[in-house]
């Protein structure tokens, strides 16, 4: 947006490696909001979005009164951004664009594993989303539909755009073997620990692979922080697989890459249901472009991503998974044509590159109705300024 001529300023939360309150970054203003908690339970995650909301609607102002702006451009989750879209939509005309990154009603499913009143909330507060957007912006065909469908959304107003990897950030660095451990190949995994990610099946996977197939020629990282990681890591423990599985917390984007540049195979492990078939993940478009060879369950998004990039496991079988890890770790040649096949397919169609334009035209289709709003107006009082 800022190489096409906007000013950009992100509201976002502060992290590890993101610590300033505020900062400017190539030219884009970037404030950066406290979030006080890591939220696990319904309770938790309520407390978490309002502090998250209140801290956004707060710099908002500070940057409307400051500098202003014409769109806002919100990323859920949650599902609330759209009552700080429709304070200046309504007000001050400024349009509103849902970028949908998470399927909120199917997130609570996977996450409490049950629908109830509050899914039936969030499917509300999703409507209520897609009914202020101007346009909204999907990350995939599967959640392109869900606009349409379940948002009500005209097909005009939905643009897919999805998240490809930005060849410039994601480098190939020289390997660092020191991360396999004095084993002969390394396994990588890199996202969030959470429960959905499914990496206790993962570690099911590591047990059959050193237990059943008595293989210990193989050292498992995995990269991240989440809400499980202190619980996967007594996990681990228990099952007696501490010395096969290096767990690295949150890790800097150098570390990310010299483990992934190591790694024979990555892996997705997502659990398996309607959230995770519906979504795009990022780490698998970073693997291909990184020219990894991947397993992971067969879950429609990650098939329509990966293609031949990819081994797909009978879903949830942890047997099939780890001996769909060994398959690739036996045969060199395999891993190198499907590395091949996924890095062109990265270069090819599904890198930023090839996204950006899409943003753009999205940008465009704003504009445009807002002009076109703005022609019908004076087209309508004409009539009364006749003299």
């Amino acid at each position: 947006m800022h190489r096409a001529g906007y000013e950009v300023t992100v509201i976002c939360p502060r992290g590890p490696f993101a610590e300033a309150a505020y900062e400017s970054i190539d030219g884009i203003e970037v404030y950066r909001h406290p979030l006080p908690l890591e939220a696990r339970g319904k309770l938790g995650y309520l407390a978490e979005y309002s502090s998250a909301l209140w801290w956004e609607f707060a710099y908002s102002l500070k940057v409307f009164w400051s500098r202003g702006f014409d769109v806002l451009h919100a990323c859920n989750p949650p599902d609330l951004i759209f009552l700080v879209g429709a304070f200046y939509k309504y007000l001050f005309g400024t349009k509103f664009v849902f970028d949908h990154h998470d399927l909120n009603p199917e997130l609570f499913e996977a996450k409490f594993g049950h629908r109830g009143l509050l899914w039936k909330a969030l499917v509300f507060l999703e409507r209520m989303t897609f009914s202020v957007a101007d346009i909204s912006i999907a990350t995939n065909r599967s959640y392109a539909d869900v606009a349409i469908h379940r948002g009500r959304m005209t097909p005009d107003r939905v643009f897919v755009v999805r998240s490809g990897p930005n060849l410039a950030r994601v480098r190939e660095l020289a390997p660092d073997h020191t991360w396999r451990n004095g084993r002969s190949h390394l396994v990588a995994y890199v996202g969030v620990i959470g429960e959905q990610e499914g990496i206790d099946l993962l570690l099911e996977a590591v047990r059959h692979i050193t237990s059943a197939r008595r293989r210990a020629d193989i050292q498992f990282v995995i990269m991240g922080a989440g809400p499980s990681l202190e619980q996967l890591k007594q996990t681990c423990a228990r099952m007696h697989l501490a010395e096969f599985v290096t767990f690295t917390g949150r890790i800097d984007d150098t570390t990310l890459f010299k483990v992934l540049s190591t790694a024979d195979v990555c892996v997705n492990p997502d659990r398996p249901n309607a959230m995770n078939d519906m979504s795009t993940m990022n780490k698998i478009m970073e693997y291909m472009a990184l020219g990894k060879p991947i397993v992971q369950f067969d879950l429609a998004e990650g098939r329509v991503s990966a293609l031949s990039a990819s081994l797909y496991a009978r879903n949830t079988d942890t047997t099939d998974f780890g001996d769909k890890i060994l398959e690739l770790i036996d045969d060199p040649s395999r891993r190198r044509d499907m590395g091949l096949y996924g890095q062109k397919r990265v270069r090819d169609e599904l890198s930023w590159e090839h996204e950006e334009p899409k943003l753009m035209a999205a940008y465009e289709a704003v504009f445009n109705r807002a002009s076109r709003a703005r022609n019908d107006r004076n087209s309508a009082r004409q009539p009364w300024q006749v003299k």
